[in-house]
């Protein structure tokens, strides 16, 4: 069972399936959040007020294809994971497709009763990388606080020659350059 709590963006226009999908999900996931929507203009508009953590989409929907919704995903944020859940990619030119496309993966619809063993595995990978990029992001902070204890006490540091100066101002430039460089990752 998966515990960290995830944000799901489903992309279904069948109720029945997006019952289903969310009845297969529960399974696996202990705490989650899923919105459904069956367009793009929708999808876009839950894309930026929801934030999902992942987006599940079905490939044929009836105003557009999941490629398009997997394009726009990838144009809002190439980082975040899309998985199709379709009933429609059943050659496998069409499923290669979707992964060169940049789907994180893909399972069909015909597998639903099994659907949360094919999805747990996906599932715990994104919930891996969210984990891992939460300890970066921490250690990043850790950092900065580092860096500005350090400021501090170079400006309580009193100097009594030019020599002693310069050394701190050389110090504070070399911390300014891996300052610079730890915000730009």
């Amino acid at each position: 069972m998966i515990t960290t709590k995830l944000r799901i963006l489903l992309v279904e226009d069948y109720k029945t399936d997006a019952e289903l999908i969310k009845f297969q999900i529960n399974q696996i996931v202990e705490s989650s959040e899923i919105r459904v929507v069956d367009n793009l203009d929708d999808f876009k508009t839950e894309l930026q007020k929801f934030v999902p953590d992942v987006i599940l989409s079905d490939y044929n929907l009836p105003s557009c294809n999941g490629l398009d919704i997997l394009q726009y995903s990838q144009n809002y944020d190439d980082t975040l994971p899309f998985i199709f859940i379709t009933g429609t990619i059943d050659d496998d030119e069409m499923a290669a497709n979707t992964i060169l496309s940049g789907a994180s993966g893909f399972i069909l619809k015909k597998h639903m009763n099994t659907l949360a063993d094919k999805l747990a595995p996906l599932l715990k990978k994104i919930v891996f990388n969210m984990i891992q990029q939460e300890e970066v992001r921490e250690k990043v902070r850790k950092n900065k606080i580092a860096v500005n204890q350090i400021y501090d006490y170079l400006d309580k540091i009193q100097v009594d020659n030019e020599e002693q100066k310069l050394n701190i101002n050389k110090i504070r430039k070399n911390i300014d350059l891996i300052k610079k460089d730890t915000d730009a990752e």
